[in-house]
């Protein structure tokens, strides 16, 4: 076999051919193989680069920016994509020789644990990961667009689907058994293997030396690091004695997080832990409930102080099980104790119990929720509804208190506010401290139920107000998008647009497909919306996350059988029915849904949320399948779904409902742009 060999253009072969495997399983592992490296580096790279916890869309976007190219490079690039391998050997050795922790405190948006920089600057690290990702997610992509036409149109998008689904199922397993990114490097090796196949010794060469590498500094990492991988983080953790105190440092994503140490001596140094149950009227709370339970240190000073129940809610299973083994004072062995592993706004949703203490007991998740763009973890703890749940969770005479370092004095007065309106009466405010203004709000069930030291001087004209579950974020001071996403996003989106005239040449060759953009654009916003309200209505757990996606990606598959096997309304009445989906998202509130119990919620949730991504995904099918040049029409609609996940960060300043709005409207524009073959077409049956 000669080095020509490896320069012929890649055809996806057909079953029963000399060439294995045939083209739909080729297509289908091609496929799983994309969608589990984009996650696998969304995860990954989160862990080493502080940057990414908060801006794990940036990786996401450089994925749709790579998977989009790779569809539009085929039938133009006359090599197999060794590069992929080779640029995701460079990206792991660059991550693991220059981490970074960073000051997370930035002009416009708050972060808790700002602990200094080490490693790259952000304006250096993020634009390489960024290049990084989309390279490394083209080489899948354009294997995958290889095969797209020796197939018809939905039938190859229907392999693409089932293929993305057995990614998501691949990665959610392995983050359910805790498997270290070894395990997903080697998953990776062998994929590049099986869908590269090198012929030359030049082609093995190129993925053997990369694929080597990858696997072993990932091992190493393994090995040297100690680390536990929960669902959300990189957990490390050292045990050691200060005079005489047995304690445990715990350390997520190379941060430190959390300190099990004795109740005793926590409560000795830190005036904050003993002050809930000094404000609360009730001096020796019989029922507690704790949220942000962690290592235990908290429930073990709720059981010093004469609780006879605690349920402890903890999101990370991880860490439950670091304080389950290893806390000095074993509070989860407690028979007093019911933990339960879950999100703590989920929990008040749906449990029946009450309390005479509800404890928020710093929740600081230190990472967002994936595929959301600016909603962290514990978002949805801090809104004026989250803290009127827990007010109806309150026993006469319970009392309700949260503390944390919260570094602004804004940020103090705003929580305040909001236990003010959700308790109707002020709250007590003790600030521990000035330094990171450490404090603790506490607010009985009614006046009488609260014991202040002195009282709270109340909001002023300065203090944002109280943030709801349309717009959870706590951090964000003013009802603006902060000017570092907008650099961001608009360097973002001036490199997407170079990198797409070099690759792809001439705009003009998508032209025709510019409804398929803004199809990919409203799509984003569509799943963004989906993703966040799941994640109010059943919680932010990595479990939610993931079924939400399958279940988009499910509702997408559905979408296009429908279209293949039965006959379908033309293009102007699907449209129609997209936009009353929409408008029965938008007309049926998130409050109305949390007052259902769990499986009518769910039922209801599945059918508003879903409506419209069937609908929208049927205008797909219809529209790709008629398309005259599939990959370069499935290249724009994931070019426009990039530049969607740019555009949902308007959520900042409208909320996630208005989101529908401008889903709408680019429907619109979509419905404008579409061709006038396409917009006159009758019912048809597409398979």
């Amino acid at each position: 076999m000669t080095a020509a060999a490896e320069t012929t253009p890649f055809s996806c072969s057909d079953a029963g051919s000399a060439d294995w495997p045939g083209v739909r399983p080729r297509l289908v592992t091609a496929s799983a193989f994309m969608l589990f490296l984009e996650l696998a580096l969304i995860r990954w790279t989160g862990s080493n680069i502080v940057h990414l916890s908060y801006f794990t869309n940036f990786v996401l976007l450089g994925s749709f920016l790579g998977i989009g190219l790779g569809f539009l490079r085929v039938g133009r690039a006359t090599r197999q994509p060794y590069y992929s391998p080779v640029t995701l050997a460079v990206l792991v050795l660059a991550v693991l020789i220059f981490p970074v922790t960073v000051d997370r405190q930035t002009e416009g948006v708050l972060y808790w644990t700002s602990l200094g920089t080490s490693g790259p600057p952000p304006w250096l690290i993020l634009p390489v990961v960024f290049v990084a990702a989309a390279v490394v997610l083209m080489g899948p992509a354009e294997l995958v667009g290889r095969c797209f036409p020796r197939l018809e149109r939905l039938e190859a998008y229907r392999y693409d689907l089932l293929g993305s689904l057995a990614g998501i199922g691949l990665f959610t397993a392995l983050s359910f058994l805790g498997a270290p990114p070894v395990v997903w490097g080697t998953v990776a090796a062998l994929a590049y293997t099986v869908l590269l196949r090198p012929r030359t010794l030049r082609g093995r060469v190129a993925l053997a030396v990369p694929s080597l590498v990858v696997v072993g500094a990932l091992a190493a990492e393994t090995l040297t690091a100690g680390a536990l991988w929960s669902p959300y983080y990189k957990v490390t953790y050292d045990r050691f004695v200060w005079h005489g105190v047995p304690m445990m440092d715990i350390q997520v994503n190379g941060i430190p997080h959390q300190q099990a140490v004795p109740a005793a001596n926590r409560l000795e140094w830190e005036r904050q832990y003993a002050l809930p149950y000094e404000r609360a009227a009730t001096r020796r709370p019989d029922d507690v409930l704790i949220v942000g339970a962690g290592s235990g240190t908290d429930v073990a000073i709720a059981l010093r102080k004469g609780a006879r129940h605690v349920d402890a809610v903890e999101i990370d299973p991880r860490l439950h099980e670091l304080g389950g083994t290893y806390h000095p004072d074993r509070p989860y062995d407690d028979p007093r104790v019911t933990t339960v592993v879950t999100d703590g706004r989920a929990f008040l949703e749906r449990t029946a119990s009450r309390y005479d203490l509800i404890l928020f007991a710093l929740p600081d998740s230190l990472t967002l929720v994936s595929g959301a763009s600016s909603l962290r973890l514990e978002s949805y703890l801090f809104t004026r509804e989250a803290m009127e749940a827990a007010r109806d969770h309150l026993k006469p005479g319970g009392a309700f208190s949260m503390y944390n370092y919260y570094r602004e004095s804004w940020l103090v007065d705003r929580l305040a506010a909001t236990a003010q309106a959700a308790f109707g009466h002020k709250p007590c405010v003790d600030v521990v401290s000035q330094a990171g203004q450490q404090a603790v709000i506490t607010a009985g069930l009614t006046a009488d139920a609260q014991r202040c030291g002195a009282e709270w001087a109340g909001a002023t004209a300065l203090t944002p107000p109280p943030t709801g579950d349309d717009r959870p974020f706590l951090y964000l001071r003013d009802r603006t998008v902060p000017w570092i996403y907008l650099v961001t996003l608009g360097l973002i989106l001036l490199v997407s647009a170079l990198a797409v005239r070099a690759v792809a040449g001439p705009y003009r060759r998508m032209r025709p497909y510019a409804d398929l953009f803004l199809l990919g654009m409203a799509f984003m916003l569509l799943e963004t919306r989906s993703v966040t309200g799941f994640a109010l209505l059943f919680g932010t757990t990595w479990v939610v996350n993931a079924v939400v996606f399958a279940g988009v990606l499910a509702a997408v598959l559905a979408a296009v059988e429908v279209t293949r096997r039965l006959p379908t309304p033309p293009l102007p009445v699907m449209y129609g029915l997209l936009l009353g989906g929409l408008a029965l998202a938008w007309l049926v509130p998130d409050s109305w849904l949390l007052g259902l119990p769990v499986v009518p919620r769910a039922v209801a949730a599945v059918v508003v949320a879903f409506l419209p991504i069937f609908a929208a995904n049927v205008v797909f099918a219809r529209r790709f399948a008629g398309s005259a040049d599939g990959t370069t029409a499935f290249g724009a609609n994931l070019l426009g779904a990039m530049a969607g996940g740019c555009l949902e960060y308007l959520a900042l300043v409208v909320g996630y409902q208005a989101l529908l709005l401008l889903a709408g409207a680019l429907y619109l524009g979509a419905f404008a742009l579409l061709p006038g073959n396409a917009r006159a077409g009758g019912a048809v049956r597409a398979g």
